[in-house]
């Protein structure tokens, strides 16, 4: 970055500084992961010089051939990579892909189904204070207070009294396999479109390490970060009979100009999912998040729904007597990174909530494997425990002992 340096030394600084913050960190967020070089080198590239409004061979500007190839790339790999029929990859994040599919099957004022916020779900999955709460009539479906996982009796008892003209499945904490199968039967009682939002679990999903919501859905949305371990953004699948009407919602009903970098690294992370060692990896990240659940619980934590199935858990802090915020608070002063998080019927606020979600997709893209699992639920759970400045520092020094074995890129000396 010499010239970042020589241009700009406050930036690159704080870049410097993140790169610190996260090479000596453990990144527990199961929301984030690390890109590969090949990534980052895409999206860093001339291409985010070029406007291509329009889609490929079919553009408002001229001097397109470059980047209508490399849409035209991501495209055929997403199609191959999820066995999709049809794919657009210019949603600059989830959340406007979520509000192409939205845009492309409703109306303003139409009501859809989908889970609630507490209980796993998205702000795109109908909170008021979204877009989708707004334009749409929203009806939350939960979890059965018992066992914390879906009910989809309910589900389809609400879907009947309220005739919803989709429903929503999909997740950003939600511990459990999601039935497909069963929300496509739902919907077909109901006339109802499907519409999955698979932004947590896509890289599970290419991988063949959660069941693919592909055969089932009109719709299914996603970020390419995440599980995925491409740039942040977002892709639409959909079935053939949409494909026009979609790519219209996106451009230009929503968005302006492509950001064609961006696209060109989503290609770069659809190849490489395509790859052995990504799918050895996903279904790594599967058996790290059960690992770590276990261990936490042996130490009397206690896990929402008893457990996890994906790449994701929740911890109820209740019984110790933290927030989730000050969970959140003590554990990165040990140099752990993890969010608080509502927990089914919490009943605390959304500032304080009384768990903390944690995930694996970062750590094992490091190439951490069980062993270590076990070594970061000592960690947190000490951390959890601890109240003085010295013990937090004493067990960061060791997170950061622990981090140094496993270098965000090898392939970079010194970084």
């Amino acid at each position: 970055m010499n010239y970042l340096k020589k241009t700009d030394p406050q930036i690159y600084k704080i870049i410097k500084s993140e790169i610190k913050r996260q090479q000596e960190n453990l990144e527990l967020i199961a929301s984030e992961n690390f890109t590969s070089l090949a990534v980052l080198e895409a999206q860093g590239s001339v291409l985010t010089n070029k406007y291509a409004e329009g889609y490929p061979h079919k553009r408002w500007y001229g001097g397109c051939r470059n980047v209508d190839d490399a849409e035209s790339l991501a495209i055929e790999r997403a199609r191959e990579l999820f066995r999709a029929e049809h794919v657009n990859v210019q949603a600059h994040s989830g959340s406007q892909a979520n509000m192409a599919v939205y845009f492309c099957c409703l109306n303003v004022g139409d009501t859809i189904m989908a889970l609630d916020l507490a209980c796993g779900g998205h702000l795109t999955h109908g909170h008021p204070h979204n877009f989708s709460g707004k334009f749409f009539k929203v009806v939350s479906y939960g979890v059965n207070p018992e066992t914390e996982r879906l009910d989809y009796a309910q589900i389809l008892a609400l879907a009947k009294e309220h005739r919803p003209r989709l429903i929503l499945a999909g997740a950003s904490a939600y511990p459990r396999a999601i039935d497909f199968k069963k929300f496509r039967e739902i919907c077909d009682k109901v006339g109802a479109y499907l519409f999955v939002d698979m932004a947590h679990i896509a890289g599970l999903v290419a991988a063949g390490a959660h069941p693919s919501p592909v055969p089932y859905a009109e719709f299914v949305s996603s970020t390419t970060h995440k599980t995925l371990r491409g740039p942040r953004g977002g892709f639409v699948i959909c079935k053939k009979e949409f494909a026009r009407k979609l790519d219209l919602e996106v451009f230009p009903g929503i968005q302006g100009g492509p950001l064609m970098h961006v696209i060109a690294a989503k290609a770069v992370a659809f190849k490489e999912a395509m790859s052995g060692r990504f799918e050895k990896d996903q279904h790594r990240i599967v058996k790290n998040a059960s690992v770590l659940c276990d261990c936490l619980m042996k130490k009397g934590y206690r896990a929402v729904s008893g457990g996890t199935d994906n790449h994701l858990f929740l911890l109820d802090l209740s019984a110790i007597g933290l927030t989730g915020k000050e969970a959140q608070e003590k554990l990165d002063l040990c140099g752990i990174t993890v969010n608080k998080n509502l927990i089914p019927f919490d009943d605390k606020s959304p500032v304080l909530t009384s768990g903390i979600r944690i995930g694996t997709p970062a750590v094992t893209s490091r190439g951490m494997k069980e062993k270590q699992m076990c070594l970061i639920a000592e960690f947190i759970d000490r951390g959890l425990r601890s109240g003085e400045e010295k013990e937090f520092a004493g067990i960061k020094r060791e997170v950061s002992a622990l981090t140094k074995k496993f270098p965000l890129y090898p392939e970079l000396k010194g970084i």
